[in-house]
């Protein structure tokens, strides 16, 4: 309880602290409770540190590779939307292991957008952002999703695009102008 206490009070100190820029990512990496919240640190795995566009891959050894692979095989399973976690998950199991480094870049980018963002997009009820669009790993999962619901679903059961996929669920707000 008191090794608790301590580090509660160590972050307290460490956030209350007008640090210079480093110093919280100092802080970080030499604190397992700050590390494991994230602060000053970003994942390698994410094209958002510093705005740069670099991503630092490691394939040079096996075991590099394989830790790699099972994290974003991982990230594209448990994204905590169920929807995604089925398709893209799915996707990226069947096409991981053949992918380039180009092609891993690729995935970590989709991998960063946003849930609800990335789920309208793949399923095709609006259209993503150029930027998303001509990303490789992204077109080969909408194409994917696509061939699935052309072969599963009748085109007129589907919810034109731009609309929701579920009819029904702002019903309750149809009825709120009619009290």
């Amino acid at each position: 309880m008191g090794t608790l206490r301590r580090v509660a009070i160590n972050v307290h100190r460490i956030l209350n602290s007008s640090p210079t820029p480093n110093t919280t990512a100092i802080a970080a990496a030499t604190n397992p409770l700050l590390r494991s919240l994230g602060y000053g640190m970003f994942s390698p795995f994410t094209s958002q540190s510093n705005g740069s566009q670099s991503l630092d891959i490691d394939l040079s050894d096996e075991e590099s590779k394989r830790r790699l692979l099972n994290r974003l095989l991982y990230r594209s399973k448990q994204r905590g939307f169920l929807e995604l976690d089925l398709v893209l998950g799915k996707w990226v199991e069947e096409n991981i292991h053949s992918m380039d480094e180009n092609r891993i870049k690729a995935l970590i980018h989709v991998l960063d957008l946003e849930n609800p963002d990335l789920w309208r997009w793949v399923s095709g009820q609006e259209q993503p952002p150029e930027s998303v669009s001509i990303n490789p790993v992204f077109a080969a999962v909408r194409d994917n999703v696509m061939k699935n619901l052309d072969t599963h679903s009748a085109p007129e059961t589907r919810a034109t695009p731009g609309q929701p996929w579920v009819r029904g669920w702002d019903d309750i707000k149809k009825g709120q102008g009619a009290l």
